[in-house]
C-alpha cells in the first residue's frame, strides 16, 4: 500500500480577527455574581473595549447598566462573538443558535467536558459536530479566556489593565496563561500582544493560533505553552512557515513523548525514545524549546527588543574580571563566537585613562568599574567595529544608586544609537532604600530588556542568534510540504513517489524488503537466496572472498540470537556445512513453512558501520534514526533522530551530530570516506518512510559505509496492517 505523502500545502489561517477584537460581543450566561462570566465582563469593560457589549440572560432584566437579552435570538444585531458561560448541558444548543445566526466564533468557558467524565465526552463530540455544521469556530470549551492588548480582554483572570506589546501567547494551560504568563511579564515591563488560552480544543487548535499570531504585524515573537498536540504535521508546518517569514516560535514542551509499544523488533526501536522525537520536530522546523516560564519570557524579551543579529560574533565588555571569565565559559556552552577585540579597536581602547588596562584587551573585555563612567565612549569604539553582530555589556555594580542613574541613562543612549543588538546584563543591588521609588535599571528596564542573571541574558543572545541562523537555513530549503511531494534530492516537486506492492501486516522477506528498498534507491549488498546446500556451496565459490549466511524467515528477525548466522565462509565445504547448521538453528524456532531459505552475501568489513532505521513514534507517526552501526549501536548508544519528510539540510545535519561524521572523516586506519552518499541513503529512507504508510519499522543495521558508498548488508522492515494506518489518521 503506498501514498503519495500528506497533504502538500500548508492549511490556511484561520480568520480570528472577531474573537482577538470584536466590534460586538454577547455573554450567554453573563452576571455579575458570576465569578467568569463576570470578571470577564468587568474586564471587558474597564480595560478599553469600545464596540457592543449584549449581556444574555433570561434569570436578569439588566446587567451593567445594559438590558439583558433572554437569548441570542433576542439580540438586535448579529454579533462578531459569543461568549458562553452556562451549564454544558445547554453549551451545544447555545453554539447551534450562535452559528445559525451568524456568528462566526464562540468561545466556551464553560467546563465539565472531556476532561470531566464520559458524559462530558460525549457533550464534546456534539459540540465539535455542531460547530462544523452551522460553521462557526469554536475557542475551548473550559477555557479561561483569551486577551489582545489592541482589541479586547474577554478573561475573568486578569488583575490589570494588558499593555501593548509583541509577545504573542499560546498557552494549553488556561491558569497559567494569565496568572503566571502575563503578570511575570508585566512585572519585568514585558507585555503582550495577545494571550489565548485553547481549552479543550475541540475545534481551534493551538496550531490555528501560532498561524494566526504569526501572521499579525504587532506580534514580533510567538510563544506556546505545550502540553499535546493532536495534528504534529500540521504543527510543523505552521511553526516552519512562522520562522520562515520572519516570526520566531519559543515553546515550554512538557512531559514526554514515549514510541509506541509496537517497536519491538528494531535497534531503532531501543535507541529512539523519551523525547527525542520532539527534540528533532523543534530542530527540523526551527522552533525553540525552553525549559522554563522565567526562560521563556527573557528569551521574548529579546526577540521583541532587537532585530536577529547577521551573525553570532558576540562581543561583551564586563566591569568585573569575574563576571566577564564567566560569560566567557557562558557563551563557549551556547555555541557563541568572541572574536578578539584587535587592531585599531584595542588601540583606542588601550588609550583610554579610565580603564586602567596594561598591555591587550581579549573579548570578554574587563572595563572594570571605573570603565562604567566611560560607557558611552567605549561604546563608541567597540560600535564601529563591524567585527561583531552583537553586543552585551555587563555591570556588576549597584543599580539603584546615584551612580547607577548616570548608567541606565548611558546604556540608554547607546542601545538607541546602535544599529545592532546590545543586551544589558546588570547584576547588582537591585532593592532601593525607598521601596516607593524606582530605581534606575527599571527605569532603563521600560525602554530595553535588562538581564539580571548572566545565564538568561546569554540565553537571550542565543536564542536570537538561532533564531536567525534557523530562518536562513529554512529558507534555502524546500518547505515542509514540498517535501511531501519530492522524489528527488533537489527538492522537486510534483512527482508521485515510486509505486511500490508491500505486503501488510507483518515482517517482510528479503526479497520483499530489497523489492521495497532498490525502488528508493536504498543500495543493498549483492544477495543471492538458496534452497540446498549445494546452491549454497555454488554461491560461495563465485564469490571472490569470503561469505556470509544467514537464515531469511520473517518469523525469526532477531537471526543472530538464534545461531542462524554464519561469517567468513570461504569454501564449498564450508558452504554447505554453515547451509545445514543455520537451517538447523532456524527450524528450532520455527516451522519449515515460516523458513524461506538462507541468504549468501559477500563480506563486507572494509569500511565504517552505520545504522539506519525507522521506528513507529507515539506523537509522530514515524521517526528515522541515525548512528554507528554494528555492535557500535550498544556500546555508544548514540544516535539522531529526524521527523519524515526532511530535507537534506537536516539529512546533514543529523550525520553531523553523531559520532558518524569523526568516523568517517578521520579513519584511523584509511583515506577520509565522503558522508554525502550516507546522506542521499537516509533521505531515500525518509522519502520512503513518508511515502508508504503501512511501514512501520525497519532495521538496516549495519550499513557499511566503503570508498565506493554506503551498502545495507541486513535490512529488517515490519508492516502494520492498512486498517491500523488509517484508524491512526
Amino acid at each position: 500500500m503506498t501514498t503519495t505523502g500528506p497533504e502538500t500545502t500548508t492549511p490556511p489561517t484561520p480568520a480570528l480577527g472577531p474573537l482577538f477584537d470584536p466590534d460586538s460581543v454577547a455573554v450567554v450566561g453573563a452576571s455579575p455574581d458570576s465569578f467568569y462570566s463576570g470578571n470577564l465582563v468587568d474586564n471587558l469593560l474597564d480595560y478599553g473595549f469600545d464596540g457592543t457589549l449584549y449581556p444574555v440572560n433570561p434569570n436578569r432584566a439588566e446587567a451593567w447598566g445594559r438590558p439583558c437579552y433572554d437569548s441570542l435570538e433576542a439580540v438586535p444585531e448579529p454579533v462578531d462573538l459569543v461568549v458562553v458561560s452556562v451549564p454544558r448541558e445547554y453549551v451545544v444548543e447555545v453554539v447551534r443558535s450562535a452559528g445559525e445566526h451568524g456568528v462566526p466564533i464562540a468561545l466556551v468557558l464553560t467546563a465539565g467536558f472531556a476532561e470531566a467524565d464520559d458524559t462530558g465526552t460525549e457533550l464534546e463530540r456534539e459540540l465539535a459536530a455542531v460547530a462544523r455544521e452551522a460553521g462557526i469556530r469554536v475557542v475551548g470549551p473550559n477555557c479561561i479566556g483569551v486577551m489582545a492588548a489592541r482589541g479586547a480582554t474577554l478573561t475573568s483572570t486578569c488583575s490589570r489593565a494588558p499593555e501593548p506589546g509583541g509577545v504573542g501567547l499560546v498557552s494549553q494551560s488556561g491558569a497559567l496563561a494569565f496568572t503566571t504568563f502575563f503578570e511575570r511579564a508585566a512585572d519585568r515591563d514585558l507585555h503582550f500582544s495577545h494571550i489565548v488560552s485553547t481549552g479543550n480544543e475541540t475545534d481551534l487548535t493551538l496550531t490555528d493560533y501560532v498561524a494566526y499570531l504569526a501572521a499579525q504585524d504587532d506580534v514580533d515573537v510567538v510563544c506556546a505553552y505545550i502540553e499535546g498536540i493532536d495534528e504534529p504535521e500540521r504543527f510543523m508546518r505552521v511553526s516552519e512557515d512562522a520562522v520562515r517569514h520572519g516570526t520566531p516560535v519559543l515553546t515550554v514542551k512538557i512531559g514526554q513523548s514515549e514510541l509506541a509499544e509496537e517497536a519491538t523488533l528494531s535497534h531503532t526501536g531501543s535507541l529512539t525514545g523519551d523525547d527525542d522525537a520532539w527534540e528533532a520536530a523543534i530542530d527540523q522546523t526551527g522552533l525553540q524549546r525552553v525549559p522554563d516560564i522565567p526562560d521563556l519570557l527573557a528569551q521574548a524579551n529579546a526577540h521583541t527588543a532587537y532585530d536577529a543579529p547577521d551573525g553570532d560574533r558576540i562581543c561583551i565588555a564586563s566591569t568585573s574580571g569575574g563576571l566577564a571569565s564567566l560569560l566567557a565559559d557562558l557563551a563557549a556552552e551556547r555555541g557563541l563566537q568572541l572574536p578578539d577585540i584587535d587592531g585599531a579597536t584595542e588601540r583606542a581602547l588601550l588609550e583610554m585613562d579610565e580603564l586602567l588596562t596594561y598591555g591587550e584587551l581579549h573579548n570578554p573585555a574587563d572595563i572594570r568599574g571605573y570603565g562604567a563612567d566611560a560607557l558611552p565612549a567605549i561604546a563608541e569604539i567597540l560600535l564601529d567595529d563591524d567585527g561583531f553582530d552583537a553586543y552585551v555589556f555587563a555591570i556588576g555594580l549597584s543599580a539603584v544608586d546615584d551612580r547607577a542613574a548616570d548608567i541606565a541613562a548611558d546604556l540608554e543612549a547607546i542601545t538607541d544609537r546602535a544599529d545592532v543588538p546590545v543586551y544589558v546584563l546588570w547584576t547588582g543591588r537591585k532593592e532601593p532604600d525607598d521601596p516607593t521609588a524606582t530605581p534606575p535599571y527599571a527605569r532603563l528596564r521600560e525602554s530595553v530588556p535588562v538581564y539580571e542573571d548572566p545565564s538568561r541574558c546569554l540565553d537571550a543572545v542565543a536564542s536570537t542568534c538561532d533564531f536567525a541562523a534557523a530562518r536562513d537555513r529554512l529558507t534555502d530549503q524546500p518547505p515542509r510540504h514540498a517535501l511531501s511531494t519530492r522524489d528527488d534530492r533537489s527538492g522537486a516537486t510534483g512527482v508521485d513517489r515510486p509505486d511500490v506492492a508491500v505486503p501488510s501486516g507483518r515482517v517482510l522477506t528479503w526479497a520483499e524488503s530489497e523489492t521495497l528498498l532498490s525502488a528508493f534507491d536504498v543500495p543493498l549488498v549483492e544477495t543471492q537466496l538458496v534452497t540446498d546446500a549445494a546452491d549454497a556451496a555454488t554461491a560461495v565459490q563465485s564469490m571472490s572472498g569470503p561469505a556470509v549466511l544467514k537464515i531469511d524467515s520473517p518469523a525469526l528477525p532477531h537471526r543472530t540470537d538464534i545461531g542462524a548466522v554464519r561469517l567468513g565462509v570461504y569454501s564449498p565445504a564450508e558452504a554447505r556445512a554453515a547451509y545445514e547448521e543455520v537451517v538447523s538453528a532456524a527450524r528450532a524456532h520455527a516451522p519449515p513453512e515460516e523458513v524461506e531459505g538462507v541468504l549468501v552475501q559477500p563480506m563486507v568489513d572494509d569500511g565504517i558501520e552505520a545504522m539506519v532505521g525507522v521506528a513507529p513514534g507515539d506523537v509522530f507517526d514515524s521517526l528515522v534514526t541515525v548512528g554507528a552501526g554494528g555492535i557500535l549501536v550498544e556500546a555508544l548508544g548514540e544516535s539522531a533522530t529526524l521527523v519524515p519528510p526532511f530535507s537534506r539540510a537536516d539529512a546533514e545535519r543529523a550525520v553531523e551530530s553523531t559520532v558518524l561524521d569523526d568516523l568517517l572523516t578521520e579513519r584511523r586506519d584509511g583515506a577520509p570516506l565522503a558522508t554525502d552518499p550516507l546522506v542521499d541513503l537516509l533521505v531515500n529512507v525518509g522519502d520512503l518512510v513518508a511515502s508508504v504508510d503501512t511501514v512501520v519499522e525497519l532495521d538496516l543495521n549495519p550499513v557499511v559505509v566503503t570508498e565506493d558508498g554506503p551498502v545495507a548488508v541486513d535490512a529488517l522492515v515490519r508492516t502494520a496492517d492498512p486498517a491500523d494506518t488509517e484508524d491512526d489518521t
